[in-house]
């Protein structure tokens, strides 16, 4: 979207600002949002709530302010940053970068294993995101009078569902309004936290660590139990990180510490002086803040910024999705294009419509933000810890620190975050497990897929005749060349395609060009147009074409084939036939793989959409032959 930008340097004055305040909207929605609950669930938690007196509310307010600082403003814009590859971040980007570094071995599979598990366990906050956010702002009607509680659950169905519906139409009309909308909210958070700060200055003795320690040593039980709320003052901090491709470090960093971080701690300040004048506030510190006249516009502008919130992490869903496509890991998905202007606008509807079911049996199973927080933390500080430990290979193997640099680097962070991830572990019964299993599901589904390929691959892999003895046969002549070009997709660019075979043996005749196309995909996000295809003459008018990608380029093999011509290779599509192979499964006990496994993967590989889709075929050039694979 805006990598143009950053792909030449530094932008602009006026591109700059733009820049940053588009990131208001994308990056900044869940943390954002998150004074909607976050001090609520530490003192009014029906799991281990923090009485309310001076201490413990100076302790609590310390303990917030500091794990911003360290984990938000140190961890992440100070040091994971950093791991950016070629100026891409998230979880997948970051494996990718630790796999360039990784040999085979035992590190590799780790880091595909951590990789694998922040990924699903993302999909677990993809889900709580929206449910959380968006019954926390309409909660805000019960402050306002208890007689619209029942309204309450449903109406935020109404809202979910109806974000959910709309994704089919992209976000290109209104992500403009996005970040003016939330640099309002910041502003709101900040004018409310003050007000209240001026009633009841001493609460500004929370900035002293001191309190933080004396909380911890005073109530050590409490505090562990607290800290499984105070990291929801956290949640979004990934997304810095994610979503550092679209904006640059520079005007993330700029964003955070400029007005987001301040608006924060202000607003969560604010809260813990309303509680220190009216501890009934409890009840909800954040609506609470605001004068009465003013909560129906608070509860108005809170479900826009948690549903701009939702946005994004849905957003991020559909863009990790389709990087799994792309590195293997995920079977394909039908990817529709939402704009014709912006790359990267896309919408998946198989994952739009699994989680909203998902978040539909989240809020009427769960009920209220409070029970679904419960379920919060274990997600985010679960993707925090495994970006830490990525993050450690690749300051070991790609930038080449000694052990003691990254180790006095990384263990500080791991260890907040085993903290935070064993204080949230006392919550799997109270709704943990509902992140966790989801995770479960997909992160099965994921590691399946991929062996399943593997092993799919290593089948067709067995009886393959060689390239080269192949083509050298043809000048003995025997077959019959027709006119027109033949293009054939293999992994094994070695080898004779198994459809060249079928198609030769069925039509007894061979095409006047034949191509054989080998599609790479690279663990770097994009690769340069220049590089787009490698083309090699074989003789005997065979051409073997290799088409790389990068794990966020969009396929499209008909635009990346015009790239041939500049080595003498010319593609007229409606000349051009494309010979694809399309295997039926039968699936049998073996020791390569559980039978359930395979059974799974065999319904995954029989619903993936077709490679004609992903890959922008024209439908009407393609000729598919079927065969059977014993797997």
């Amino acid at each position: 979207m805006h990598r143009a930008a950053n792909a030449h340097g530094q932008a602009s004055g006026r591109e700059f600002r733009a820049l940053t305040l588009a990131a208001l909207g994308v990056v900044y929605g869940d943390i954002g949002t998150s004074p909607l609950y976050a001090l609520r669930e530490v003192f009014a938690s029906p799991h281990h709530p923090v009485p309310i007196t001076p201490e413990n509310v100076l302790g609590i307010l310390s303990l917030v302010f500091w794990t911003l600082m360290l984990v938000i403003s140190v961890k992440y814009v100070s040091f994971i940053m950093r791991a950016d590859n070629r100026g891409e971040g998230g979880i997948m980007a970051l494996m990718a970068l630790a796999l360039h570094e990784a040999p085979d071995g035992r590190l590799r599979r780790a880091v595909v294993m951590l990789g694998l598990s922040g990924a699903a366990l993302f999909y677990g906050d993809g889900v709580i995101t929206p449910t959380v956010s968006v019954l926390s702002a309409v909660e805000g009607l019960e402050i306002i009078t208890p007689a619209c509680k029942p309204f309450v659950i449903p109406l935020a169905l109404v809202i979910l569902v109806s974000l959910f519906c709309i994704q089919r139409h992209g976000t290109g009309s209104v992500g403009r309004l996005f970040g003016p909308i939330m640099l309002l909210w910041f502003a709101v958070l900040a004018v409310l936290g003050l007000r209240s700060i001026f009633d009841a200055p001493e609460v500004l003795r929370a900035l002293n660590p001191a309190w933080c320690f004396a909380f911890l040593a005073g109530h050590p039980l409490l505090g562990f139990f607290a800290l499984g709320a105070v990291v929801l003052t956290i949640t979004g901090g990934e997304a810095l990180y994610a979503d550092m491709g679209h904006f640059g470090r520079r005007p993330i960093s700029v964003a955070w510490f400029g007005l987001v971080l301040p608006a924060l701690l202000i607003n969560y300040f604010g809260q813990g002086a309303l509680l220190l004048t009216d501890p009934a506030a409890v009840e909800n510190p954040f609506y609470l803040l605001a004068p009465g006249w003013a909560l129906y516009p608070m509860v108005a502008l809170s479900t826009v910024a948690t549903v701009i919130a939702s946005q994004a992490v849905i957003s991020g869903a559909f863009s990790l999705t389709l990087q799994a496509m792309q590195l293997g890991y995920s079977p394909r998905f039908e990817v529709r294009h939402t704009s014709e202007q912006r790359m990267g606008q896309i919408y998946l509807p198989a994952i739009n419509w699994l989680l909203l079911a998902a978040v539909i049996a989240a809020v009427i199973g769960f009920g209220s933000s409070s029970n679904i927080a419960a379920a919060y933390g274990i997600a985010v500080t679960g993707t925090m810890l495994i970006t830490n430990l990525l993050a450690f290979v690749v300051a070991r193997r790609a930038w080449r620190w000694t052990l003691g640099r990254a180790l006095l680097c990384v263990v500080p962070f791991v260890l907040i975050d085993v903290a935070f991830f064993a204080a949230n572990s006392t919550k799997i019964i109270d709704g943990g497990w509902f992140p966790l299993a989801f995770g479960a599901a997909v992160f099965t589904v994921l590691t399946t897929w991929k062996r399943g390929r593997q092993l799919l691959h290593d089948k067709l892999g067995q009886d393959r005749i060689q390239l080269a003895p192949f083509i050298r046969s043809l000048s003995l002549g025997g077959a019959t060349r027709v006119p027109g070009t033949a293009v054939f997709l293999t992994g094994r660019p070695e080898g004779v395609p198994h459809a060249l075979l079928h198609s030769l043996k069925h039509y007894k005749v061979l095409h006047e060009r034949m191509v054989i196309v080998t599609l790479r995909i690279f663990d770097v996000p994009y690769v340069p147009e220049i590089d787009r295809v490698e083309v090699t003459p074989l003789g005997q008018d065979f051409w073997q074409v290799t088409v790389q990608y990068g794990f966020k380029d969009e396929p499209d093999l008909p635009e990346a084939l015009t790239h041939c011509a500049q080595y003498g290779l010319e593609f007229d599509m409606m000349d051009t036939s494309f010979f694809l192979g399309r295997e039926t499964l039968v699936p049998r006990f073996g020791k390569e793989m559980a039978y359930w496994r395979v059974l799974l993967f065999a319904a995954l590989f029989r619903n993936a959409t077709s490679i004609t889709a992903f890959f922008k075929i024209p439908t009407n050039r393609v000729v598919e032959l079927g065969s059977q694979v014993v797997l």
